[in-house]
This record gives structure tokens, C-alpha cells and sequence, in this order.
């Protein structure tokens, strides 16, 4: 599959659409106008890659809604060289996202399948995260912790100690929290002991699975 004019021409639409829905951080706009979303799906889909929608990939998961990506990248406020934990690779398109944001990204999937396709897929774009890892987004990653930032794709239905465990102080971990419908969560540590929370509204995520396959 290419990537031609017109695809880059649906992708200046499609961030002009997520710019009239609120997103106004102009590398999160930029990265949506730059990423070859069409890349990341079927090619049965590819009519559809640049609307505003969900749609399916390998492992009954999904690519999520470009406006859902766009909106925890905002609120995520990568720097340049933060170190960041991704849990749910998925389809790899946040994680696109946040490295062209700049990020450090550990992703960890727990999809053998989806792991394998992903991590194979993304460098072929030059897309090189630190590292991917098969394994339990509940459990995080000690050996790297801490993080600046830890973002989690999927309808997790409590937050982790974990990964509160493993965020820096000043760091941010933004999750979505519930069974089946979601309450976009955001967690600032301001010490070692506590942490600001913010509710950011209502969103559908596919669920957060425990263990490997």
C-alpha cells in the first residue's frame, strides 16, 4: 500500500475535523496530519482511515477513534525525551503518535498476535520505539519505572498499583477507567504519597486483559 496526496489530503481534513472538536496542540495536529493512519489497517478499510471513527484489526481489538489518540496525546503533554509507558500497542498508531511527539515509548501488548504483527509492522514506517514487550499491561514495567508518563488504551476496570507505583513525581499516567463504558482518568503525582485525579469525560475503549496468552 502507498501513501499518496490524496491520503495526505484526507489527513489535513481529518485533523482540521479534530481541530474543530478541541484539539489545539499543534504537534498532536501535525503528527495526525503526517501519520499514515490507511497503513494501520486492512486495506479493506482503507476508505475509512481517515473518518473519525473506531475501526477493527487483527485480535478482535480495534484502532482507536483518531480523536481518542489525538486527546490523550494533548492531555498526556509530551515533551521531547519523555519517557513514556504505552500499555496496549494494538494497532501501533499512538504509538506513531507519541514518538513523533518526541517520546521515549515502551509499549507492552498482550496480544501474541498483535504483538508480532506490530512490532514487525511499525520500524518498516521507521517507527522505533525503545522497546515492545509481550506481556501484563497491569503489572507495568519495574525494571524501567520510573516513567514521565504512562498512557493505557484500553477500558481498564480499576487503576493498577502498579503503574501509579511507576510514574515520576510531576509525571502523569492517563487511563481509562470502567467496564463498559469508561471515564477518561488522569493522574498527576505531585509526591511521592499523592496524587492530583482528573475526570475527563466519557469514552469506549475495547477491555484491558490481564496475563499473556
Amino acid at each position: 500500500m502507498k501513501d499518496t496526496t490524496k491520503h495526505q489530503g484526507l489527513r489535513n481534513q481529518l485533523a482540521n475535523v479534530l481541530e474543530a472538536k478541541g484539539i489545539n496542540d499543534e504537534k498532536v495536529l501535525k503528527a495526525i496530519r503526517k501519520i499514515p493512519r490507511h497503513l494501520f489497517m486492512d486495506s479493506s478499510f482503507e476508505a475509512h482511515a481517515y473518518q473519525d471513527k473506531a475501526f477493527p484489526i487483527a485480535a478482535e481489538q480495534t484502532i482507536s477513534q483518531p480523536y481518542t489518540v489525538a486527546f490523550q496525546s494533548q492531555v498526556l503533554e509530551v515533551k521531547p525525551g519523555d519517557k513514556v509507558l504505552e500499555i496496549g500497542t494494538g494497532s501501533g498508531y499512538q504509538t506513531a503518535v507519541l514518538l513523533e511527539l518526541g517520546a521515549e515509548v515502551f509499549s507492552i501488548e498482550r496480544q501474541h498476535e498483535l504483538f508480532k504483527k506490530t512490532s514487525m509492522f511499525l520500524p518498516k514506517l521507521g517507527y522505533k520505539p525503545k522497546r515492545f514487550i509481550f506481556g501484563d499491561g497491569y503489572k507495568g514495567l519495574p525494571e524501567e519505572a520510573p516513567f514521565d508518563k504512562i498512557i493505557v488504551t484500553a477500558g481498564a476496570p480499576y487503576v493498577p498499583k502498579a503503574l501509579l507505583g511507576q510514574i515520576k513525581v510531576g509525571g502523569r499516567l492517563l487511563i481509562p477507567v470502567g467496564d463498559k463504558e469508561q471515564v477518561m482518568t488522569l493522574f498527576i503525582r505531585k509526591s511521592p504519597k499523592e496524587f492530583e485525579k482528573h475526570e475527563l469525560g466519557g469514552f469506549r475503549f475495547v477491555p484491558m486483559l490481564k496475563k499473556k496468552n
